[in-house]
């Protein structure tokens, strides 16, 4: 999809446009997106842990208009570049939202309307529980905090939390 094309899809006003770009955005997640969250050590904060979700959709170089025109449906996030120096021919780019305001307010409505097809319709459906947990200040509690990684772990890869597993959680 190039950029003239995107910004036509974006803009339109036309109905039927919007919906194809709509379909268009949820199938792309399906298949090339992730909605994740962990917890990372962070030293400036009181636990020490900070709680980090992101909604990603990743692309090889020669497609990075097509996150383009998921950035420019959105009207939030980031594209990012990962450079790569193995046996690939082009860089991997990522279109990250990590604000909580536009999860919570572009990102999780849109697809709370628009329905995924796959199985991360479920790591969605905790995604969303998890970002509401936040924006209600639940995360900054320990209880809370173990509530929510106790959630990730259900979540993509469903590896055992570190979080979890450190002993300053074990207290």
């Amino acid at each position: 999809m190039n950029n003239l094309l995107s910004k036509k899809l974006v803009g339109a006003d036309n109905q039927q446009e919007r919906l194809e770009i709509e379909s268009w955005i949820v199938g792309f997640t399906d298949g090339e997106g992730c909605f994740s969250a962990s917890f990372i050590k962070n030293k400036t904060t009181k636990s020490g842990w900070q709680l980090f979700p992101e909604f990603v959709i990743t692309q090889g170089a020669k497609s990075i208009s097509a996150l383009e025109a998921v950035q420019n449906y959105f009207q939030c996030g980031k594209i990012f570049v990962n450079k790569r120096y193995d046996n690939h021919n082009e860089y991997l780019y990522r279109y990250c939202v990590r604000s909580i305001k536009d999860l919570r307010d572009k990102i999780i409505p849109f697809f709370e309307k628009r329905k995924l097809k796959t199985y991360k319709a479920r790591d969605f459906r905790i995604f969303a529980r998890i970002v509401k947990c936040m924006s209600r200040m639940i995360h900054l509690k320990p209880k809370g905090m173990k509530r929510i990684a106790e959630m990730i772990e259900h979540m993509n890869r469903k590896k055992k939390s570190r979080f979890l597993k450190s002993s300053e959680t074990k207290r």
